[in-house]
């Protein structure tokens, strides 16, 4: 089996297990609570692992900080995204956006150009992606403020995508640059929460942490898998492959709490696939 081949299902591996800690936080009325706790967890785990490796290059330790404060401004917008409307709208938007604008942001900074082909590669995929955000017509009311923060959202994960995958390349050790962000990267997060809403997150916390548990598992799966593939793939090929996620989470959606995967969903669906295939090889 070629490397290439290996990447790209572990990428698809790495969508499933995104998709699947994000159900967590779908199900849950106070996602503040329940993205720091995931996180956290994903901190204590990072944090136990530091001692068995090699911390990473110095040149690599600007990219974890940038990208620490880069995963703020992603959490912030996602909030705002679900607080003025409805993750079906806000979620598909987000994170359809980011494989385009990453695609456009890493062609100067990381050198990475694509064909033609490629780029309609692209395409494909963040229009598949975003299409499920219209799957019940345009936006009505307040939801239309929500595309706003779900368009910024998308900006903050081609941020930390970039920023990550730059870093990753300088870091000498994946594992380290991995662990270390994730034993970081929690912190701020966790201090505002504790500042805004500790009472809540402590009953969260209580009622919640075999689910947070089993989300900082997938969460630092994905991402960790994510980071590792971006330190041999192309930044725009990963995360088109990352974000199939959301066709992950329309499937699990379908299975566990009951969604309907009509037609719009399975067109979707294919233009991801079709994407992806003309992105990766085109």
């Amino acid at each position: 089996m070629s490397l290439h081949l290996v990447v790209a299902l572990l990428m698809l591996l790495a969508a499933a297990m995104h998709a699947g800690w994000n159900l967590f936080v779908k199900g849950n009325g106070d996602r503040l609570s329940a993205i720091t706790a995931v996180m956290s967890g994903g901190a204590v785990l990072s944090a136990l692992a530091l001692p068995f490796v090699d911390p990473p290059a110095r040149a690599s330790w600007i990219f974890i900080l940038l990208s620490i404060l880069v995963h703020l401004g992603y959490y912030a917008g996602l909030l705002g995204a679900y607080r003025h409307g409805d993750l079906s709208h806000a979620y598909p938007i987000a994170r359809g956006s980011a494989p385009l604008l990453v695609a456009i942001v890493a062609a100067p900074l990381a050198g990475e150009w694509l064909s033609p082909l490629q780029c309609v590669g692209v395409a494909l995929i963040s229009l598949g992606i975003v299409s499920l955000a219209f799957e019940h017509g345009w936006p009505k009311g307040d939801h239309g403020r929500s595309v706003l923060y779900a368009l910024a959202t998308a900006v903050f994960i081609m941020g930390y995508s970039v920023i990550d995958g730059m870093g990753v390349r300088r870091s000498g050790n994946a594992l380290g640059y991995i662990a270390w962000l994730f034993a970081l990267e929690a912190i701020p997060l966790l201090l505002i929460t504790l500042a805004i809403r500790r009472h809540a997150f402590f009953r969260h916390i209580g009622a919640h942490w075999k689910t947070a548990g089993a989300g900082a598992l997938l969460s630092c799966g994905a991402y960790g898998l994510a980071i590792w593939g971006m330190s041999i793939g192309t930044l725009a090929g990963i995360v088109g492959l990352r974000e199939t996620s959301v066709l992950f989470g329309a499937a699990f959606g379908a299975m566990f709490l009951g969604e309907r995967f009509g037609w719009k969903r399975a067109a979707a669906a294919i233009a991801v696939v079709v994407g992806n295939l003309v992105l990766q090889f085109g």
